[in-house]
């Protein structure tokens, strides 16, 4: 077992077991308050992945092609300033609940989009409408360059877990390809599919699957620490 497939691994079943903690756990928390936690986790799962391959693949060169990584105190007010410009510009979208914006531990902030908004019905092709506020992402991720974007597909349980997977693989893979095509890195963008491993809320309704079914866009700074 390689180290990237050791840690990618170790992190997979860290999410799921907060992920099924979350759910079967009797806590008694809101819908909203598990999908902060589960938030969160994924967030730390998502980052040691995309850190690790950075690290193995030549993080050098990645620094190089953002013209330098973020030190010191620089990283928490760069990121800050990001969040609140993202909060900006995807204000309606954000007043519609098409779009979630949270912030993370370690600076990060996850950019959370709903399938219902994003994407047509068991459909991999972006929906026309949602054009523009990729566009205001990719805007504001071209502004902050100093960062790694891992982008994460993520479906409800109905339907097969194989069909998901599939599904959910290529939504990520549709929104790298908008993001990297208005301008933002390749080299700064991983995708992957998580099926319906990782929800954010309950599937016993409709409400819940509705926000399980989405791309998530995990925005980390570029340090020489990461």
């Amino acid at each position: 077992m390689t180290p990237v497939f050791a840690r990618t691994t170790l992190a997979a079943a860290m999410v799921a077991v907060l992920v099924s903690g979350c759910a079967s756990d009797g806590s008694g928390m809101t819908e909203t308050g598990k999908g902060a936690a589960v938030g969160t986790a994924t967030g730390a799962a998502a980052g040691a992945l995309i850190g690790s391959l950075s690290a193995d693949a030549g993080k050098g060169a990645l620094i190089g092609a953002v013209g330098g990584a973020l030190v010191g105190s620089m990283v928490g007010a760069y990121m800050e300033e990001q969040r609140q410009n993202f909060e900006k510009v995807l204000a309606p979208e954000i007043a519609s609940g098409a779009i979630i914006v949270q912030k993370l531990p370690d600076h990060q902030i996850v950019v959370r989009m709903t399938g219902a908004t994003a994407f047509g019905v068991d459909s991999d092709q972006i929906q026309p409408a949602f054009y523009s506020t990729l566009d205001k992402i990719a805007t504001v991720v071209n502004k902050y360059g100093k960062t790694q974007l891992a982008v994460s597909g993520h479906t409800d349980n109905t339907g097969s877990a194989e069909y998901n997977q599939q599904l959910s693989e290529r939504r990520a893979a549709s929104v790298e390809r908008y993001l990297e095509n208005g301008g933002v890195l390749p080299q700064r963008i991983y995708s992957a599919g998580y099926g319906m491993s990782q929800p954010v809320a309950s599937n016993e309704t409709e409400a819940g699957r509705r926000l399980n079914r989405r791309v998530d866009i995990l925005i980390m700074p570029i340090t020489e620490e990461s």
